[in-house]
């Protein structure tokens, strides 16, 4: 969804719909614990994760938190604004694992927007949607701001 900067106010309870899917391979999963230096054999190991809890190499919670940064601008792009921050999370949870090869997706629904210190502060909660599964991989509330 695009919307001008002025009427960020009038979104309050907005769903903002969901993103396309995307796929989560190992190399993606390799590269956030190289990035991260977090090579936890459940994400990296594939033999000895066929052997674990879920069957296979799941995504590290946090690369699914990050991937969110690829999907706030999918699902809302604010015009008319000189620039947006990211300002913060609130309430985030990882409800299931991303077991490598399912294909995930960001739905999204405006919860708030304020006023603070010349910018309009959203809050977005970004549900983090895994592909025939009954429950999300990540819930956040996401915090940014625009200026005029």
């Amino acid at each position: 969804m695009e919307v001008p900067f002025h009427a960020l106010n009038t979104l309050v309870g907005t769903d903002l719909g969901s993103t396309d899917w995307m796929l989560i391979e190992q190399s993606r999963i390799d590269g956030y614990a190289d990035a991260t230096d977090d090579h936890q054999w459940i994400h990296v190991d594939p033999a000895r994760a066929a052997e674990g809890p879920f069957g296979s190499t799941i995504a590290h919670g946090y690369l699914t938190l990050a991937l969110v940064n690829k999907f706030l601008p999918d699902l809302i792009t604010v015009t008319e604004s000189s620039m947006g921050v990211n300002y913060g999370c609130e309430k985030v949870r990882f409800p299931s694992p991303v077991i490598v090869g399912s294909r995930i997706r960001g739905a999204g629904e405006v919860v708030s927007v304020e006023e603070v210190k010349g910018s309009l502060q959203i809050v977005v909660r970004v549900t983090v949607e895994i592909e025939g599964a009954d429950r999300p991989a990540c819930v956040v509330d996401t915090i940014s701001r625009f200026y005029p």
